[in-house]
């Protein structure tokens, strides 16, 4: 395995990753960035995008599972030529971040550390944030922990869950765990009837691919190049922990994110959202959003049309183009 190293306190005693070798980022379809990497633990570094001004405006654009940053390719650019300074990391266990070879070595509360740490590392104030599926799990998360290093939010396709989940929907994910590991396999994204069926595919299907499961959430047809550099991060089996894990954490912190949510009910700061039209795990998100957070009031929020739950790749221009004369008023 290529670079092992041992992670610090923080990531886990005696808890190895791994990083995916450079070779296989080499001439990936339109993302030509530099990589940057910092430390967020001991023995563990989070990759990051930094494009635009350095003295601009901060938008930073936080990624869900199993994506990377290649998933704002096409947002980066036209933000950074309006003069922001664009960010866009890779959470720990993805694109060409640090890979701890463990499912364990993956916890929600682990990861919202991390990215706290990654903007006190990097000393970012003022940041217009951009989230999307775990990218809001974490960030929304962050936000209610630091929200004084924060000038507005951005969300699409997100939300955080803070109330319990019902019984009969537990006593399924159980049944279903149960059928996985006795091998009752479905590798088949098609066979896949709602989240508790996503958990199990995730943590236990013999065949994950992420590059696929990207494809089957976009409208768009990807190109085979972009589907393979969805999968590139992840060549084999042990680079696959943490998309293979994050499902299963997300009823983990319930209590987490209900503090979350009573700080976020309390802050002022501008909230846009851009939901997509033909997402079904998000839907109705928005509406949460709208009714609990105050910053949402008056805002041009907008559906994203023809965009399945990866918008950002099936019109990452046209939310960049909807965010920009916005964050240009703030």
């Amino acid at each position: 395995m290529v670079g092992t190293h041992d992670i610090g306190a923080q990531g886990g005693h005696g808890v190895t990753a791994i990083r995916t070798p450079d070779a296989r980022f080499t001439d990936l379809p339109d993302y030509p960035f530099a990589p940057h990497y910092v430390a967020v633990a001991p023995g563990l570094e989070m990759h990051y995008v930094d494009e635009g001004p350095r003295d601009g405006p901060v938008i930073l654009l936080l990624h869900g599972q199993p994506s990377w940053s290649y998933l704002y390719r096409k947002m980066i650019p036209p933000l950074a030529q309006a003069g922001f300074r664009v960010i866009a990391p890779d959470l720990i266990g993805f694109g060409k971040s640090d890979k701890p070879i463990t499912k364990s070595a993956h916890t929600y509360a682990g990861h919202v550390a991390w990215m706290r740490s990654f903007i006190e590392k990097l000393d970012l104030t003022g940041i217009h944030v951009f989230v999307q599926d775990w990218g809001g799990l974490i960030g929304l998360r962050v936000l209610a922990e630091v929200p004084q290093r924060f000038a507005s939010l951005t969300a699409g396709n997100t939300g955080l869950p803070a109330a319990p989940f019902p019984m009969s929907l537990i006593g399924r994910w159980l049944m279903r765990y149960k059928a996985w590991r006795k091998g009752d396999s479905i590798t088949s994204m098609d066979k896949i009837a709602g989240f508790p069926d996503w958990i199990a595919h995730a943590r236990y299907a013999r065949e994950f691919n992420p590059g696929a499961t990207v494809q089957a959430a976009t409208i768009r047809e990807l190109t085979d190049d972009e589907v393979a550099a969805y999968q590139a991060p992840f060549p084999d089996e042990p680079y696959m922990m943490g998309p293979r894990a994050m499902p299963w954490l997300v009823p983990s912190e319930l209590a987490q994110g209900h503090a979350a949510w009573k700080t976020l009910e309390k802050l002022d700061l501008p909230v846009l959202l851009l939901f997509s039209d033909s997402d079904p795990v998000t839907t109705g998100q928005d509406k949460v959003f709208a009714k609990r957070l105050k910053g949402t009031k008056g805002q041009p929020h907008a559906t994203i049309t023809n965009a399945g739950h990866f918008l950002q790749d099936d019109k990452g221009e046209e939310i960049a183009a909807k965010m920009i004369p916005w964050l240009k008023t703030l």
